[in-house]
């Protein structure tokens, strides 16, 4: 059972939410809460697998709640979503830079909204090419620091190569095509990025990929060339 916990102030939302999200039997809405802070409070008592987060609230917003949650050594394997819509481009890539492992717009499917509690639940991250790309344009505004190509250093090659694949938004099996690998060895580069860069997950690593320069606002999937190449004996 998928354990839920939503935070919004609207209880219509968090009704409708709760109705969609429960309409399976695998998910389970444990809590509810109107504000940031109690929504942490709702955390702290529950332990859900996912939490619903909405960025603008009274007493506390989203933001500061996230924060709150990912850096809590007794909440780790609370995953927060943050949902939105599509006018709120920099306060969502201000929520990923907190620690969600995603955001959802507000008038997502039912089947895509259980289906991406599913996801989150399993560890992966919402990263949407679309939204990704319209999101992490905001930062084509912001000049890359000295500190964050020197992290590059540390990777080989074909890291970077990867790297640039989920700056795209492609999922593992994306990657494995874009880059002729198998998807389980998308996931063990993906394992390594997250370790030697010092990322939470997946989220973090776009945003990375994005501050070092790896990958430019506006580039897709056909366009991007990271030009690379593989160190000798990598696969």
């Amino acid at each position: 059972m998928i354990r839920v916990v939503l935070v919004d102030d609207q209880e219509l939302v968090r009704t409708g939410l709760r109705t969609l999200a429960e309409h399976d039997s695998d998910i389970e809405v444990v809590a509810e809460a109107d504000n940031g802070r109690a929504g942490i409070s709702a955390v702290r008592e529950h332990r859900p697998d996912v939490v619903l987060m909405d960025i603008r609230m009274p007493q506390m917003d989203g933001i500061a709640a996230t924060r709150a949650i990912v850096t809590d050594p007794s909440l780790l394997n609370v995953r927060v979503v943050v949902l939105t819509t599509f006018d709120e481009d920099e306060n969502v890539l201000a929520a990923i830079r907190a620690g969600s492992a995603g955001y959802l717009l507000k008038d997502i499917a039912p089947t895509e909204l259980r289906s991406a509690i599913r996801t989150v639940a399993a560890g992966d991250s919402l990263l949407s090419p679309a939204i990704t790309r319209k999101v992490m344009g905001t930062l084509a505004e912001v000049p890359t620091t000295s500190t964050r190509p020197a992290l590059l250093d540390s990777l080989t090659d074909r890291e970077r190569e990867v790297l640039a694949r989920i700056g795209l938004g492609e999922s593992n099996e994306e990657v494995g095509a874009s880059l002729h690998i198998s998807p389980a060895t998308a996931r063990t580069y993906v394992s390594r990025l997250l370790t030697k860069l010092s990322a939470r997950d997946r989220s973090q690593l776009v945003i990375l990929s994005y501050e070092s320069g790896l990958i430019r606002p506006g580039e897709t999937a056909t366009t991007v060339t990271p030009g690379l190449g593989r160190k000798k004996g990598e696969s």
